[in-house]
């Protein structure tokens, strides 16, 4: 009699298919600090282009993706990004944000279904106080790990787009809150809601994409955004 035993510890158990296998194998690759690994341009500029965003970079793995996004989009000293309380950043990460990159996480109560509110997000944002860190970024995690794979809506999305991009309350100095979606299974979330990863990435600044989760590859995630961004991404990735 055969047995099968399901792995159900995690979606990173995947396994590559053989189809995948036979593509790493015969696989053109040179140095990519040069830019002169063809498979990985490829890859980024594909990315790039699934979420309607100008450029990509490759990185080892989600957390140091995610750890780029606040390196970068929180770069001056003194700034905080603004997470739910069981997000994989704030949890799972090893305070990165605060022992490498120098960014304070602030939280905010995640609700069941993987958002928060967002009239409390408002009132947790700081800016103008001299006494207290300056709100840089905002980080949510679409689908959402703890929260039972919960997929965000939409709407929700919209809502929190149109509150950091027309609350002028919200940009003291003419400057909008970047936002990072930590979405390492937005493909997932694009399943669900039968629509295109760049529609729900739409109005987020920089999105984490980890490619060894469902997507079955062995190693990887890609963070892409403006051509900026990533140029800053790429130099901080060798730090």
């Amino acid at each position: 009699m055969s047995h099968y035993v399901i792995d159900i510890r995690s979606d990173t158990v995947s396994q590559p298919t053989a189809e995948m296998r036979q593509a790493m194998f015969v696989a053109e690759v040179g140095d990519d600090v040069y830019g002169e690994d063809p498979t990985v341009n490829a890859l980024e500029q594909k990315t790039a282009k699934l979420f309607e965003k100008e450029a990509g970079l490759f990185v080892p793995s989600g957390t140091m993706g995610n750890l780029l996004a606040c390196m970068v989009h929180c770069h001056q000293r003194g700034s905080e990004a603004i997470v739910g309380d069981l997000s994989h950043i704030y949890l799972y990460e090893q305070g990165g944000a605060a022992h490498i990159a120098g960014v304070q996480l602030a939280t905010i109560p995640n609700k069941v279904d993987g958002t928060f509110c967002l009239e409390a997000l408002r009132r947790k944002v700081r800016l103008e106080d001299d006494h207290e860190p300056i709100t840089s970024l905002i980080v949510v995690e679409n689908t959402h790990n703890i929260c039972g794979g919960k997929v965000i809506p939409l709407e929700w999305l919209d809502k929190l787009a149109e509150l950091v991009n027309d609350d002028k309350q919200l940009q003291p100095y003419g400057k909008r809150i970047a936002l990072h979606m930590d979405g390492a299974r937005v493909f997932n979330a694009a399943a669900a809601l039968q629509v295109p990863v760049a529609r729900i990435a739409r109005d987020f600044d920089s999105v984490n994409i980890c490619l060894s989760k469902g997507l079955s590859a062995p190693v990887g995630s890609v963070l892409v955004g403006s051509e900026a961004f990533i140029r800053q991404g790429r130099r901080l990735r060798k730090a």
